[in-house]
């Protein structure tokens, strides 16, 4: 059995997405240039399943792109919690706005259209949760700029960690978006402030627990 078997198999015995998740899928593949970017069904549950078992009242995502982790997210959300979403195209406002809307999240969620590294060091200092899935070349930036805004026992969430296997290839010079990963998963291997859990899930996934303050 290979691994897109196992993969298959996973996402076989895993609790299906809904119909405006696969809405929004389904759409993204119709209307972006580059669909796998989306979380997808896996993945997806995964996130919705520590939003939901954590409870977090506030949470922080690097990189909205059309919503779908966006949406499975916010689901663990109390009543008054709150995400905050930062997405650098703006071109994916009207398909983020929709699903949003027609998963009744709407008013949990702000989205806020710029550059991630400007924006963050303006936000307050307590997430729960941060999940981390915008340019890989700056995931080391992204990781240093939020540590101090997530709380003590949060998490960091990181998607891509192993960077379509590029990560174990030999790296070009010109090629940014993989050293960025590899200098992100570097660092962190080495950061004792965190504790870590590796998932060889999809394009790998990175959960790191805060235990320091």
């Amino acid at each position: 059995m290979n691994s897109e078997q196992f993969f298959k198999y996973a996402e076989h015995l895993t609790s299906p997405e809904d119909e405006i998740l696969t809405q929004l899928r389904r759409e993204t593949y119709l209307k972006t240039l580059f669909p796998r970017m989306i979380s997808g069904p896996l993945q997806g549950k995964l996130l919705e399943f520590i939003s939901k078992a954590y409870r977090p009242n506030k949470i922080l995502e690097i990189g909205t792109y059309t919503g779908y982790s966006t949406i499975c997210l916010a689901r663990g959300l109390p009543e008054n919690g709150k995400l905050l979403t930062i997405e650098i195209n703006d071109e994916l406002e009207s398909i983020i706005f929709k699903y949003l809307k027609k998963s009744k999240l709407f008013d949990k969620v702000k989205v806020i259209f710029g550059d991630a590294k400007r924006i963050i060091p303006e936000l307050d200092n307590d997430f729960d949760i941060v999940f981390i899935d915008a340019e890989k070349k700056n995931y080391l930036t992204y990781y240093q700029l939020i540590f101090d805004k997530v709380k003590s026992g949060g998490l960091i969430l990181v998607d891509n960690i192993f960077w379509n296997g590029k990560i174990f290839e030999p790296v070009e010079p010109s090629d940014t978006y993989t050293q960025g990963v590899l200098e992100f998963n570097a660092f962190v291997q080495k950061d004792d402030r965190v504790e870590r859990l590796a998932l060889p899930i999809r394009d790998g996934f990175l959960i790191l627990r805060k235990i320091v303050d």
